[in-house]
């Protein structure tokens, strides 16, 4: 308080004040009071809310001295960013967010039973034991019965396939004239499948005459138009079609459950026809090809069917129970988290190995190790703050627990978003890739904009946007690491999103056990995949924007035609040309074998379709689009750009 000797002296100094302003020039003050002093929140001075009833004090009283720093800043600017400043500090005192249960006596009721009659710790872990004993057994038992081909009387045990098996590669894979690739007939294999096949598809443009299919299921031909006539045994399908998918598309098996069948080599066949069946479209190609197959019907057999839905209703089962009858978050997280971990890696999404069951076991627990300890880093930081004290269970279940199985079985509950890879080529080629990621990110933004209103009432809302910053920072630093590409896989996405969810809220639970699910889901199917790779990598077997031949046709009739090319660029590597003919490998030609050009014969008048590919080796470059040699005689060239 000011003694009696300070106030004439106060008074004084706004006077000088007073004469300062009519004046035009400053004059010391000699006032030292604190009635002229307004100590704001951060402990500086701060006189821009004051008013005095001489006039405006001026600018420079009324900053703060830190303000001196920035004084080429315009004042404006500077009030308005001390104002967000103030905004993002958040409230004095936080309001720290805590959920209250809904039917806190009916939620708590399993916890506090067991806590009745098994009151010591060493009671409560002998019954965790006993409970995951049982999980263990019932899943092993369910798994083993699975696993267990089964016979087909008269072809033996069937052999377990993936879903993208076939017969035929692309391009020149199986050699001049398809030699590699043989036998082309008289040959059977029974084979078993397993579900959800119809979800897989190609990823990079394959040819298939003139068409180029991607990011749809490949199966090319099936039953004729007169399909009422025909049986399973007659429905014919080129060699390189995905053989589970066309199981399905004949209807051999079903997608749902998987199943076994018997596969027959039928030799060459002409025109493939293109029929809707069981969800699959096939794909036409009205041209001859060397290798077809089709389907033994009549077929008797024990084959067991693929029992992932009896496996995954073990496995909800038995999270649920511990969500609900757990308090300890230390024993629900890691118990949860082992238990989608290996339920994800062995039958909802297992990763492509050689059917074996030991190989797949071996693959996922090694990947387990290094996933279990990034889990037990953001159970540090994340899980364990936001469940501290948390005494919803039924809603713990119903939100975190069930994103956390929406996240896992993300090849099932996201597989209707039409973006495979989030590459900008893929983006590009995809049907409605674009429109679909900005959908995702306006509502990811929306959660963020959620999260930051609660992340402020906390007062955490500054160090959280530092470590957004950093992970900002280093995206970008990725982005421009020369010769590299950022992959963001389902892993990363999940390590970078997860902090956010620390806070105690409804929509915290949800989004954070969606985000662990994901992050399972990306491990336990695909390991710690590089977040930078090359464009080799990205590209797999797609397109590699190399130097297509320049082919001229010579003459042209309806029973021969000649063609005749450029030498290839010796400079660049290339020293020869693979011909195609109806995706097949008809021709080769090297430097020093006579003149570059040649003459393809026929004896009938079925069109054939003709791609061209410098050569390096016996490894091709990009092939062109295919050209069409009409069966009268009639040459169509192909279309510019490449194809594989």
């Amino acid at each position: 308080m000011d003694s009696e000797h300070d106030r004439p002296q106060s008074h004084t100094g706004h006077g000088d004040l007073s004469r300062w302003e009519q004046d035009g020039g400053p004059e010391a003050s000699t006032s030292t009071s604190s009635t002229l002093q307004v100590r704001s929140r951060a402990g500086s001075t701060d006189l821009e809310d004051s008013h005095h009833p001489n006039g405006p004090i001026p600018v420079w009283l009324r900053e703060s001295s830190k303000s001196f720093h920035w004084k080429w800043v315009p004042y404006p600017v500077r009030h308005f960013a001390r104002a967000v400043g103030r905004w993002v500090e958040g409230p004095d005192p936080p309001q720290m967010q805590k959920i209250t249960p809904f039917f806190p006596t009916v939620q708590e009721a399993p916890v506090k039973l067991i806590a009745r009659y098994l009151p010591r710790p060493i009671h409560k872990a002998a019954l965790l034991a006993f409970f995951l004993f049982c999980w263990l057994l019932t899943f092993s038992l369910v798994l083993r019965r699975s696993s267990s081909a089964g016979n087909i009387q008269g072809y033996g045990r069937p052999q377990p396939i993936w879903c993208g098996a076939n017969y035929w590669s692309s391009g020149n894979s199986c050699g001049l004239n398809g030699n590699r690739c043989r036998p082309f007939d008289n040959a059977n294999l029974a084979f078993r499948c397993p579900a959800n096949c119809k979800a897989v598809h190609v990823l990079t443009p394959h040819a298939v005459g003139t068409q180029e299919i991607n990011y749809k299921p490949f199966v090319i031909g099936g039953p004729a138009e007169d399909e009422k006539a025909q049986t399973i045994a007659d429905y014919i399908y080129r060699s390189d079609s995905f053989v589970c998918q066309a199981a399905i598309h004949a209807g051999v098996i079903s997608n749902q459950k998987g199943g076994c069948g018997v596969v027959k080599l039928a030799g060459s066949h002409t025109n493939f026809t293109s029929t809707f069946r069981n969800g699959i479209e096939s794909i036409p190609f009205d041209a001859s090809f060397p290798k077809s197959f089709s389907f033994v019907s009549g077929l008797s057999s024990d084959c067991v069917k693929d029992l992932r839905w009896p496996l995954l209703a073990v496995t909800v089962i038995f999270t649920t129970i511990l969500s609900l009858c757990t308090a300890s978050t230390a024993v629900f997280f890691p118990t949860v988290f082992t238990l989608l971990f290996f339920h994800v890696g062995l039958v909802s999404d297992p990763p492509r190995t050689d059917n074996d069951y030991a190989s797949l076991s071996s693959l996922i627990i090694g990947r387990f190790l290094p996933a279990a300890f990034v889990a037990a880093v953001f159970y540090r930081y994340t899980i364990k703050s936001q469940q501290r004290d948390l005494h919803a269970y039924v809603e713990r279940t119903v939100l975190w627990l069930g994103g956390a199985w929406v996240g896992s079985l993300n090849n099932y509950t996201f597989s209707f978003i039409p973006i495979q890879r989030l590459t900008p080529s893929d983006l590009a080629a995809q049907p409605g890739a674009r429109l679909a990621l900005v959908m995702v990110v306006v509502l990811l933004l929306s959660i963020a904009l959620g999260q930051i209103y609660y992340l402020r009432l906390e007062g955490r809302l500054p160090k959280y946007l530092a470590i957004y910053a950093i992970f900002i920072s280093f995206l970008i630093v990725c982005v421009i690491v020369p010769s590299l590409n950022l992959r963001i896989h389902h892993y990363f996405l999940a390590l970078l999103l997860l902090p956010g969810t620390r806070l105690q809220t409804r929509p915290s639970l949800l989004y954070q056990g969606i985000l662990v699910g994901l992050f399972i889901n990306g491990t336990a199917r695909w390991g710690f995949d590089s977040i930078l790779q090359t464009t080799a990598a990205l590209r797999g077997d797609g397109p590699l924007n190399s130097l297509l031949p320049n082919i001229t046709a010579v003459a042209s009739t309806a029973s021969n035609i000649t063609f005749s090319w450029t030498l290839p660029p010796f400079a660049k590597g290339f020293d020869g040309i693979s011909v195609l003919v109806n995706d097949v490998e008809r021709h080769r030609w090297y430097h020093g074998e006579g003149e570059p050009e040649h003459t393809f014969h026929r004896t009938d008048t079925e069109k054939e379709y003709f791609r061209f590919a410098y050569m390096r080796g016996s490894s091709t470059a990009d092939f062109t689009k295919a050209g069409v040699w009409e069966g009268t005689g009639e040459w169509r060239k192909m279309e510019k750009g490449p194809s594989r």
